[in-house]
């Protein structure tokens, strides 16, 4: 018996098993089909392949906005095609085994906070940064409860328009992430120089998110992740302690700043460490 471990992304999903719930196979990844049922499809013939027998369990996370019931998701701005599907139910038909399914980015907080850059660490902040902003709140290595999840790319930064103009809403997310960083350049952030300036004005930008984060949340450490974050290049981590220190000036004590350490499988890690406790 094992346990099948999912991260449906934006991008790319993320498939594998774990027989012990501290450990995982290897993984299988493929780019997440933006039709509902090709990528229930896909995620049922990865776990079949990497695990022809019967499961004792399935646990993954999904971006979006989930329903009360985590079930499925309510909103998303990538996975359009996703919303109000019954994404749970029909993995618990396919797989024969109950389902747990909650936000992607939580289960990346929750793997860091057992596994990675948060361990040890009684409250943390994690922010993933990515093609969208996603973030959770962990208190003493579970997910903080919420009314409808955690949303911190939503944020309002760009108050008066200047920056994104009137055509993109003013939040932290169309700031920062990848997706908007390509509409603003018409490039890849891959393809953007490490040296170009545009790399610490989204620090920057991103400094102002985080400074409402520590107000906020209060955390011991903030974590974050993300391809904006840990790819290659980035948004430094320097520029964002050093923007981060200067937004919050004397109002408090600006806590740890980390990169996450478990890079694209911090999903995956989270899923596990949710099942493990849920046995």
């Amino acid at each position: 018996m094992g346990y099948a471990l999912f991260d449906i992304g934006g991008t790319k999903t993320r498939v594998a098993i774990s027989e012990d719930l501290k450990t995982f196979t290897k993984i299988k990844k493929f780019n997440t089909p933006k039709d509902f049922k090709a990528g229930i499809e896909a995620i049922v013939q990865a776990v079949r392949e990497l695990h022809p027998t019967p499961l004792s369990g399935a646990c993954g996370g999904i971006r979006g906005v989930l329903d009360d019931q985590k079930k499925g998701i309510v909103h998303d701005s990538v996975l359009t095609k996703w919303i109000d599907e019954p994404i749970a139910d029909l993995l618990k038909k396919e797989l024969k085994t109950e389902v747990i399914l909650e936000n992607d980015a939580a289960l990346a907080g929750l793997g860091e906070a057992h596994f990675g850059a948060g361990k040890g660490i009684d409250i943390i902040a994690y922010h993933t940064v990515s093609t969208g902003v996603g973030g959770v709140k962990i208190e003493y290595g579970a997910i903080d409860d919420s009314s409808s999840g955690f949303e911190p790319g939503k944020q309002v930064l760009d108050i008066d328009q200047t920056i994104l103009g009137e055509e993109m809403e003013p939040t932290l997310e169309n700031l920062v992430s990848g997706s908007s960083l390509e509409k603003r350049m018409g490039v890849k952030p891959y393809e953007i120089d490490q040296a170009d300036a545009v790399w610490d004005q989204l620090a920057y930008f991103l400094a102002h998110g985080l400074r409402n984060t520590i107000l906020y949340w209060s955390p011991d450490a903030i974590v974050l992740g993300g391809s904006m974050i840990v790819g290659d290049p980035r948004i430094l981590l320097e520029d964002i302690i050093r923007h981060t220190n200067e937004a919050l000036g004397d109002s408090i004590e600006c806590p740890l700043i980390v990169d996450a350490k478990l890079a694209d499988e911090g999903g995956l890690y989270g899923a596990m460490a949710l099942q493990g406790s849920r046995v």
